[in-house]
């Protein structure tokens, strides 16, 4: 059995899967001031009755480390960032604490300058004066030679906490966006360290001694343990588990729109003929562009919780949520208070529906019912235009899937697969109101959980060679390798998937149903006067994102049916 545990802003979701189908699921109120017990109360509750020694597997998904950086409650790191000439890091600045210091490499990965000793010394002694704990190293040319990044972690190593390297953290030649993805993996270090305590205790208060794994922003899932190294990873996973327990039930031969209708925000992504997009470059999130790996997600400030108020005679439904809805004892008007009042809703207390929505429902000279219609037709057509919006962001650039690039294909959704807490609710009307068919995703109020449990583990691997150097290397695995002259693209592929395998075998992969594949094979020849002097070879290869095998049975019945 596999238990899936998604941690959300507002509520925690925990489902116990087996072969046989779905066994258990619970749903509890996220306290974020108190992880521990947020998270040991779902176990307790889903693993009420059940021997631990029956349990596989926990797999988790969370927002915590995305909210922390959209709402900037990330703590104070330090950035050491070296480029040499050509290109003045200043311009890619990511927060106070960023240090420009000497030390250069070329793009073949031979020192042009060194490092100046002193100047990093100087730098730690004011980290450790003003108690920052996490840094980021980042040089230009780290990936064809780290030696900068390892010398200035080792004058550092007793300054700070954690360090993490730009070579380790991404394989890719994208100075500004290493910058960045290395300062986001030092910023939600501790919030996801917390989050990883939390966990942790709260399987050893419930007795379950078990291997612990962590969506991530692809799809595919990781060893907990490993992701405190690549926190984040972690960044987008709540919406990438929304994709995975959808994809299940999407229509084949067609393109699908899934929204995650939650209290907060309504996540939203587009499938392929059943597959989801990718992101091939990164995620941009909250002004910074990164190169995580994640599947192409949009998240937008509406939801059952979202603030309804008048601005200028005209209704105004988010992106701010200052609490549930005042049928739990929220402080203001929310969509979910519309369709308490509706009828549509019965689990709370409509009456303080009611009164809250007297005063709008006055101010715009209506009755209370055409006020609570008004407020969730405004919700929904609000979110198709976001829908819509995504759709054209998507078409306005290359097409690419976890799988392959579609050249020239224009995505042309024909149905709309809706999961979350008010799924059948919003699904209804978002048919009614538009030319798509709703569909409401089986288990839809857990279906985010059960996402996350089914995920595959899933990796990628960089591979370079410079056959002139004679040296080959694969940077965010610590591989380095000597190379004969004769060494071609064949053997880089053939060297690239060794280390793949490897890599998600470490991770927990099935090593009898691992799915790789080359997303990248590019050779250039190296030439010095008239003469070809060596090549240069650049592989990437990845775990194909998609679900466990083994688990086809409890797909299909939840497939056949909707009632829960």
């Amino acid at each position: 059995m596999i238990i899936g545990l998604d941690v959300g802003g507002t509520h925690t979701d925990a489902v116990l899967l087996g072969h046989e189908g779905l066994i258990k699921e619970v749903k509890v109120l996220t306290d974020p001031s108190d992880l521990f017990e947020t998270v040991l109360s779902a176990l307790e509750k889903v693993t009420e009755g059940i021997d631990p020694d029956k349990i596989d597997r926990v797999v988790l998904s969370t927002t915590l480390t995305t909210n922390a950086i959209v709402q900037g409650n990330i703590p104070t790191v330090g950035m050491v960032v070296s480029a040499g000439p050509g290109i003045d890091p200043e311009w890619y600045r990511t927060n106070d604490h960023y240090y420009i210091v000497s030390g250069s490499m070329d793009h073949r990965g031979r020192e042009i300058q060194p490092v100046n000793p002193e100047e990093i010394k100087a730098i730690g002694s004011r980290l450790r004066a003003e108690g920052i704990m996490q840094v980021g190293i980042v040089s230009k040319f780290s990936i064809r030679n780290p030696a900068h990044e390892l010398e200035i972690a080792e004058i550092l190593k007793d300054s700070v906490d954690k360090i993490f390297l730009g070579h380790r953290i991404s394989g890719s030649l994208n100075f500004p966006r290493r910058i960045a993805t290395t300062y986001l993996n030092a910023a939600v270090y501790p919030v996801h360290k917390e989050f990883y305590s939390a966990v942790d205790k709260s399987l050893e208060a419930r007795g379950l001694l078990l291997p612990i794994r962590i969506l991530k922003a692809d799809g595919g899932n990781m060893k907990f343990q490993a992701s405190m190294d690549f926190p984040g990873q972690t960044i987008l996973s709540g919406p990438a588990a929304s994709v995975m327990g959808a994809i299940a039930f999407a229509g084949k031969d067609r393109d699908s729109m899934v929204m995650d209708i939650g209290g907060t925000t309504t996540d939203m992504a587009v499938l392929v003929d059943g597959v989801p997009l990718l992101d091939p470059v990164g995620i941009s999130l909250h002004g910074y562009k990164t190169l995580i790996r994640s599947l192409d997600t949009q998240s937008v400030g509406l939801g059952g919780d979202s603030e309804v108020k008048l601005l200028e005679g005209k209704l105004s439904i988010g992106p701010r949520r200052r609490g549930p809805a005042m049928a739990y004892g929220g402080p203001v008007p929310t969509p979910t208070d519309a369709l308490f009042v509706l009828e549509r809703v019965n689990n709370g207390d409509r009456e303080k529906s009611v009164e809250g929505l007297k005063p709008l429902a006055a101010q715009m000279g209506v009755s209370i019912e055409d006020a609570a219609h008004q407020i969730f037709d405004r919700t929904c057509r609000m979110i198709l235009d976001e829908a819509k919006a995504m759709v054209h962001r998507v078409n306005s650039k290359p097409v690419y899937t976890v799988h392959e690039l579609h050249e020239g294909y224009r995505v042309r959704p024909s149905e709309i697969l809706v999961l979350g807490g008010p799924a059948p609710y919003f699904a209804s009307h978002l048919e009614a109101i538009s030319d798509f068919k709703a569909r409401v995703v089986p288990r839809w109020a857990v279906a985010n959980a059960i996402g996350a449990a089914l995920a595959r583990t899933t990796c990628e691997v960089t591979f370079f060679a410079d056959t002139e150097q004679q040296k080959a290397a694969a940077p965010e695995e610590n591989f380095t390798k000597r190379i004969k002259k004769n060494f071609t693209s064949k053997d880089a592929v053939k060297q690239a998937l060794k280390l793949l395998k490897e890599k998600a075998l470490r991770r927990g992969a099935n090593p009898d149903h691992l799915e790789t594949e080359i997303i990248e094979e590019m050779q250039f020849n190296m030439v010095r006067g008239f003469y070809t002097t060596g090549k240069n070879i650049r592989i990437r290869v990845q775990v194909k994102p998609g679900l466990i095998h083994g688990y086809d049975n409890l797909i299909e019945k939840m497939a056949a049916t909707t009632d829960k």
